[in-house]
């Protein structure tokens, strides 16, 4: 029994070690990593919208909570050129999240997939960048289409979907058009 008392009794402080130096490089870390979470949002924010400088797009928030993001050619807010918002899709096996880019018209203006965890090799290439281009290829296909209106090939649309990862495709699509419209109907909310 003794014996028993003092296993525990090692295990405990083993355990009450290991907690503390976890949460302590937690402490040490936290800094860095909402550091590269603003640095990631800042160049998903300048490819959503392009045509605004960074320090001319502005967080539209309800409390705490930014509901979307409005650019304009200059910092002064003079000539709007659009809105910037993160859509949400449920993939194949993760949550696909992008940052989505509209001009005035709900015209998509650019994409930037901010994160995803799907399968290597398929779903993984709604980010790829083919030999020879600048930006990933599937994303690419959305600029200049209305974003209410998006859909992939399988589904009548003119995107064309990722072989072997028809899911995917449809979950960046479909969380596109739902996010757009959340953005009309948070535009229409009196401030």
């Amino acid at each position: 029994m003794k014996e028993l008392c003092k296993l525990g009794g090692l295990l405990m402080l083993i355990t009450t070690i290991a907690a503390s130096a976890l949460a302590g490089i937690y402490n040490v870390t936290k800094p860095r990593i909402e550091a590269q979470k603003a640095l990631q949002l800042e160049r998903a924010l300048t490819i959503a919208l392009p045509s605004a400088p960074r320090e001319a797009i502005f967080p539209v928030q309800d409390e705490d909570v930014i509901l979307y993001y409005v650019g304009y050619k200059t910092p002064e807010k003079k000539e709007l050129i659009g809105y910037a918002f993160v859509s949400h899709g449920s993939g194949y096996s993760s949550v696909i999240e992008t940052m989505v880019g509209v001009d005035t018209l709900g015209n998509i203006l650019g994409m930037k997939v901010l994160n995803q965890v799907e399968t290597p090799g398929l779903g993984t290439k709604v980010e790829e960048i083919r030999h020879g281009d600048d930006a990933p290829w599937f994303t690419q296909q959305f600029i200049a289409r209305p974003a209410g209106q998006v859909a992939v090939d399988k589904d009548g649309g003119d995107i064309q979907s990722i072989t072997g990862a028809t899911i995917s495709s449809r979950a960046l699509t479909k969380s596109v058009v739902a996010a757009y419209e959340k953005l009309l109907a948070d535009k229409a909310k009196p401030n």
